[in-house]
């Protein structure tokens, strides 16, 4: 996989931009003039798949919360080490859902450093992360990339593929990394994340990182997601704690990026981009 963190995408300043000027690359049977979740976290961390509609929700967001590409990398750091703890915990097979386009500490790299025969499903609903995971995944056997919607657990849980790659038999970490909070209460997200859990025997962990009702830049920012995306709802620390309820929330609990593990010191007062994010990992008996 590729490192896009900062990498051609990013502008001089370090904001979102996109590799190229012209969106002629685009893959055909997609709609360059609709904006994908997927591609604007990509642009908000700098990266190239990303289109000239993605980048300006990007941008638009950097003007709200400045530290937005701060808050992407918080997430992916915080999923590299919930993963690898899993991994280092015996955990071999992952199911990633609304993983988004590759980008850096991929799931399956870290799982695998750790344990090379750990098995990783990717799953999004964006065709371009398709395109993308199978030629960055040719050679790399123990993981696939599935399109499918995530809001039909029953689906998703029964392809084909997943049922290759995952033994429901067998402990399984799931992840909802960055993606629940893309679900209106509408659509009965706890719902949702409980058939998903239903389906996990005893052993499995349950990774989620979601956005914070922490501020009024949080919810202005939410407004502007609802407005440009069509989705996002920042749920409260209390909200979030609540997908976990029946499992064990393992320490520190539920709570701002930059609090879970840190690998380096946090200063006690938060910014209002490290409060923007929050997540957990849960143990099922």
């Amino acid at each position: 996989m590729e490192d896009i963190s900062g990498g051609p995408g990013a502008d001089a300043a370090g904001g979102p931009a996109g590799a190229t000027e012209s969106d002629d690359w685009a893959p055909t049977g997609i709609d360059v003039s609709k904006p994908s979740i997927a591609r604007v976290y990509d642009a908000v961390l700098g990266g190239k798949d990303n289109f000239a509609v993605d980048r300006a929700i990007a941008q638009q967001s950097q003007d709200i919360v400045p530290e937005i590409g701060d808050v992407a990398r918080f997430n992916r750091d915080l999923l590299g080490r919930a993963v690898r703890f899993m991994a280092q915990s015996g955990i071999r097979q992952f199911l990633d859902l609304g993983s988004g386009l590759p980008t850096v500490q991929n799931t399956h790299q870290v799982a695998q450093s750790v344990a090379p025969d750990a098995r990783v499903v990717y799953v999004d609903i964006d065709p371009i992360v398709l395109a993308h995971g199978r030629a960055l995944l040719a050679e790399n056997h123990n993981t696939t990339v599935v399109t499918a919607d995530l809001r039909d657990p029953k689906a998703v849980l029964n392809l084909p593929q997943v049922r290759e790659f995952i033994d429901f038999d067998q402990p399984v970490g799931l992840m909802l990394v960055g993606v629940i909070h893309h679900l209106g209460d509408d659509e009965d997200p706890d719902g949702i994340v409980q058939a998903y859990l239903d389906a996990l025997p005893a052993g499995s962990y349950f990774l989620l990182t979601h956005f914070c009702a922490s501020s009024p830049d949080a919810l202005a920012l939410e407004g502007a997601l609802l407005t440009s995306l069509g989705t996002g709802r920042f749920r409260t620390l209390e909200e979030i704690t609540a997908y976990f309820d029946g499992l064990e929330l393992l320490e520190p609990g539920v709570v701002y990026l930059p609090q879970w593990r840190p690998e380096e010191s946090v200063a006690e007062e938060l910014t209002v981009g490290q409060r923007l994010m929050a997540g957990g990992l849960a143990l099922k008996h």
